[in-house]
């Protein structure tokens, strides 16, 4: 498949290349789509499903790891056709639009579920999880397939990086707006904080933590609509979605079988698979670390969430720059290793411990009602860290998949990279269960995960990278 420019400025090369308008409605997209992930699945909404709708954390954390993880199983046997579908249909924006609503839908429902089954039923509250964790994904199947169409090859590191640096801004923005709106009033006296919560919101209701739903869903469909509007898709084929599915499977079949032939892409998708597994599970799992061993409370993890949000940013930009300077492959590797050393260093911070040695616990080392120790501050400077070198990781891992896909193959090799991040998403929760149980400790529990960032990474070290694109490449 060649890539056509969007306009006649994407054929002009060099720094001074401007981002057309086709390029900014795609990486907008991930402003629409990603802020439900921080408001949705870890800091606002799947805490209160956990605690208040199931009434038990550890039950309502089983019963959640249960959902997302039959949505995995249905992700990792479909994506891959999805991507097949599309390639062959040509066309990407009429089953990107049926996702997005189908995901919009599965997200605002969720309005509605309520303690004691007052609203949705449990099962209904797992099936709106289950359909639009599904439909996440393929969103990013179909809009990773237009990148090429988005931006030429000269600047695709830019605007993939350009979209998750949006992505983690609108992130930021809504988190904001909700703990300002929703979350504090009525809790603290400040001047900037109004007395009781926005739009009447019952705070008795849990209304502050269901309206996450109507806020991100609401968010989705209007920020989508630019990347409809002004980013081109493919021309249509005319071939329809079951033929195409049913012709896909072969061809996803074959396609699986071609990596025989091109065995950098596929040894790139195993070392992706491993070490994206080991990302997510640091996204998961610092803030329980940190909970549990720094022993912060809502207030603290809500900070933490916004500052890590807020830095996460310059990582979806550091990926452009970094991609251009050192060239993609190299970029990943120094993303995943500072990730991985990151790691380890904040496995070494806990209330009496700094790098391992012990300290007196308490000691503050500035005036401030949080983050006032100085483990607690090395614990959040490594978060920090972290929070750049992954959100750069992903950018410059999707760039590198986009100069690495065999022509013609872009929607149907971006399912499988979509698979090769949940065909293993098992692995990562199953590891830390192992050792945080055989060790009784979440530090052993959390470590672990270095252990498929470091298997990553060494495979990556063989994939052969593709030509460097220079700053001065044209398009």
């Amino acid at each position: 498949m060649s890539v056509a420019p969007a306009d006649a400025t994407s054929r002009q090369g060099g720094a001074g290349q401007k981002i057309n308008r086709g390029s900014w409605s795609w990486a907008l997209f991930e402003w629409a789509r990603n802020p439900w992930v921080l408001l949705g699945d870890i800091y606002v909404f799947a805490p209160y499903v956990a605690s208040v709708v199931i009434g038990d954390p550890v039950r309502g954390q089983a019963i959640i790891a249960g959902w997302h993880t039959i949505s995995g199983m249905i992700i990792a046997l479909s994506a891959p056709f999805i991507g097949a579908a599309s390639d062959r249909m040509g066309r990407r924006k009429p089953l990107l639009a049926l996702c997005i609503g189908t995901l919009a839908l599965g997200i605002g429902l969720r309005w509605f579920a309520l303690p004691n089954e007052a609203g949705l039923t449990l099962w209904a509250i797992g099936l709106c999880t289950v359909m639009s964790g599904i439909a996440f994904v393929y969103t990013e199947v179909l809009h990773n397939s237009l990148l090429t169409r988005a931006a030429p090859p000269s600047m695709l590191s830019r605007v993939s990086g350009m979209g998750l640096a949006l992505g983690n801004a609108a992130s930021v923005l809504l988190l904001l707006f909700v703990l300002i709106t929703m979350a504090l009033p009525g809790q603290v006296a400040l001047p900037f904080i109004p007395e009781a919560p926005l739009f009447g919101l019952d705070p008795a209701a849990h209304e502050p933590n269901r309206a996450v739903t109507l806020l991100c869903a609401a968010w989705l469909v209007l920020f989508s609509i630019p990347l409809f509007l002004y980013t081109r898709d493919l021309t249509t084929t005319g071939e329809r979605f079951g033929d195409a599915m049913r012709h896909g499977v072969g061809n996803v079949i074959r396609t699986i079988r071609k990596l025989r032939d091109y065995g950098n892409v596929a040894l790139y998708l195993i070392a992706r698979m491993l070490y994206a597994d080991g990302k997510t599970a640091i996204l998961l799992f610092s803030g329980v670390y940190a909970s549990g061993v720094m022993g912060w409370g809502l207030l603290e993890m809500l900070c933490y969430g916004i500052t890590l949000s807020i830095f996460a940013v310059f990582g979806g930009v550091l990926s452009g720059w970094l991609d251009h300077a050192v060239g993609l492959k190299r970029a990943v590797v120094i993303e995943i290793a500072a990730t991985t050393a990151c790691l380890v260093f904040m496995v070494s911070m806990s209330p009496t411990t700094m790098f391992f040695m012990p300290v007196t616990p308490d000691v503050p080392v500035w005036n401030s009602p949080f983050f006032a120790t100085g483990p607690e501050l090395a614990y959040l400077g490594f978060a920090i860290i972290i929070a750049i070198s992954i959100t750069a990781a992903y950018g410059s891992s999707r760039a590198l998949m986009a100069h690495l896909a065999p022509a013609g193959m872009e929607g149907e090799v971006f399912g499988l990279y979509a698979l090769s991040g949940s065909a293993t998403a098992f692995l990562a929760p199953a590891l830390v269960a192992y050792f945080t149980t055989a060790y009784h400790s979440l530090r052993a529990g959390f470590a672990s995960i270095a252990i498929l960032l470091l298997a990553g990474l060494i495979l990556l070290l063989f994939v052969k990278p593709p030509p460097h694109v220079s700053r001065d490449e044209t398009a």
